[in-house]
């Protein structure tokens, strides 16, 4: 995979990483997916269709790319599930350390335990807001602690897990999981304050993993593992925007797109996706403001959420 053009084919001046304020890593990785594979080839597809976007969002009356996004080498490790999630942890940590606001899309979902690892280490109270069909709660799967199956187990275990749109489980996660932290698909339908009652479950310091099968099969048909009966697209914007305006969103991820030959709806989407939460983070953010020192000015840390810690 070639990642030697810019991110949406930005002027270059925008892509350098020594002033771009946000940094995107690719993750094309798919080598614990269970049913329909073709997540590796999810990043490739999602850069394609960004090239194809406008970068000017109505909606926010804002360019973002004009803050700067720097499109870091893919991740090619594929040796093992763990060997991944320890080189996402790796690159993941050493980008945020660089005070960049850091964003990730695969790839499988697997590939969030490194990227949440590096959040939890880097900042305080981290609430991992997990937006999903899909529990992923399960402490190890066919032999494997890395697997797309026990993508929050960790972050259940060392954060303030908050899972919004969850519709598919197996029992055995009924007893791992914070039931009063997550917000399941039924119920969400029935309740017109969901959007209130997750943000109360936030602490100020939050990191989102999107996966795309969150997202109704009507409009996100390309994932591995489509559910009915997901979010769409304007509640899903809706609910962003809060969280974006109320909370310190310090990175995101998202995963699990797998793009077909024939329909391309489902990777726009994605790209359209990526931008507006970039949008809606740097919306009110002045094109030239210094980001150089983590104390003061940070585009995703407040000081007293930022952990002092020594590179690694």
């Amino acid at each position: 995979m070639n990642n030697k053009n810019t991110y949406a084919g930005i002027p270059e001046e925008y892509a350098k990483l020594d002033t771009a304020k946000i940094v995107l890593i690719p993750v094309p990785y798919d080598g614990t997916s269970t049913w329909q594979k073709g997540a590796d080839k999810g990043p490739k597809a999602f850069l394609n269709a960004s090239e194809n976007m406008e970068l000017y969002d109505i909606e926010t009356d804002s360019e973002v790319y004009k803050q700067g996004i720097y499109l870091a080498d893919a991740i090619e490790e594929k040796s093992s599930p763990e060997a991944v999630v320890d080189k996402v942890h790796q690159l993941t940590k050493h980008y945020i350390k660089k005070n960049k606001f850091v964003t990730l899309f695969g790839g499988e979902h697997s590939i969030s335990i490194g990227s949440i690892r590096a959040f939890n280490e880097c900042f305080n109270s981290l609430t991992v807001l997990h937006i999903d069909a899909h529990a992923d709660l399960r402490p190890s799967y066919e032999g494997s602690a890395c697997n797309h199956a026990c993508a929050v187990y960790e972050a259940n275990q060392k954060t303030n897990l908050i899972q919004v749109g969850i519709r598919s489980m197996d029992i055995s996660e009924t007893r791992i999981m914070n039931r009063d932290k997550v917000f399941f698909a039924h119920e969400m339908a029935t309740n017109e304050y969901w959007m209130d009652d997750v943000i109360d479950s936030l602490t100020d310091t939050v990191f989102i993993t999107f996966d795309l099968d969150a997202l109704d099969p009507s409009i996100m048909p390309s994932t591995g593992t489509p559910e009915p009966g997901g979010l769409f697209w304007y509640e899903t914007l809706e609910f962003l925007r809060k969280v974006f305006k109320q909370k310190n969103v310090v990175g995101f991820d998202i995963v699990e797109l797998c793009p077909n030959d024939i329909n391309k709806q489902s990777d726009f989407l994605a790209a359209k996706l990526y931008y507006k939460m970039l949008s809606y983070k740097f919306s009110n953010t002045e094109e030239d403001d210094d980001y150089e020192h983590v104390e003061s000015n940070s585009p995703f840390a407040k000081l007293s959420k930022f952990k002092d810690q020594d590179d690694e």
